[in-house]
């Protein structure tokens, strides 16, 4: 299973840990065999959260795929001025630890809006999250029309990778970026287009197809 570049040290330090708790442990014997035991299954969670698998899966013009894996939690109506101009559809996915937390992108097009704001670390469920978390916004122009991706930080995730910059052209179901340990991410699309998802449901990116395109 490939492993996304960003969790590669982690991956090591698992195992370098492991490694070094089975070496005391071999020393010392008795008891200090708990020590790994109770590692062995965090050093194997590690390369299984940053696992970076192809994700082969619909594809076209009139198609809005998911940016990320896990639930969807909100499917609502909301202003967005920046990218889109006007009321959009937010689509939110709740990423949970155990989910893949590569993001990719929903559309082909050329990234027209990157901004970066801090904030606080709230629920990444909960709506406010939106607007009050540390998020990274990434505007799309593609052929139907304006998107607006944005990767949220959660109560445990400290890190947004974003790997594109303005002026880039991108593909559907290309990686978008990565969010460490446990987060959310929100799709904003013009008011006409359909949803094809419903909160509770389960998106995988590169392959859910959340939205279409009026034709």
């Amino acid at each position: 299973m490939p492993i996304a570049p960003e969790g590669r040290p982690f991956v090591a330090i698992g195992i370098l840990a492991l490694g070094s708790l089975l070496a005391v442990a071999g020393a010392l014997g008795g008891l200090w065999w708990l020590a790994p035991a109770a590692w062995l299954p965090i050093a194997g969670w590690i390369p299984w959260f940053f696992r970076d698998p192809p994700r082969p899966g619909p594809r076209g013009e009139g198609k809005i795929i998911a940016p990320a894996d896990g639930r969807v939690v909100s499917v609502v109506e909301v202003a967005e001025p920046d990218v889109i101009g006007g009321r959009a559809v937010r689509v939110s996915i709740f990423m949970n630890v155990f989910n893949v937390h590569v993001n990719r992108y929903p559309a082909d097009g050329e990234i027209t809006h990157r901004d970066y704001r801090p904030g606080a670390f709230v629920n990444a469920t909960l709506d406010k999250a939106s607007e009050h978390n540390e998020r990274m916004s990434l505007g799309l122009r593609s052929a139907r029309g304006p998107i607006l991706v944005r990767q949220i930080a959660g109560l445990i995730a400290r890190r947004i990778v974003t790997d594109g910059t303005i002026g880039t052209r991108v593909r559907q179901g290309d990686r978008l970026g990565i969010i460490r340990f446990g987060s959310r991410v929100d799709t904003f699309l013009p008011s006409n287009v359909r949803p094809l998802v419903v909160v509770g449901e389960r998106a995988v990116a590169g392959v859910t197809i959340i939205a279409e395109w009026p034709t």
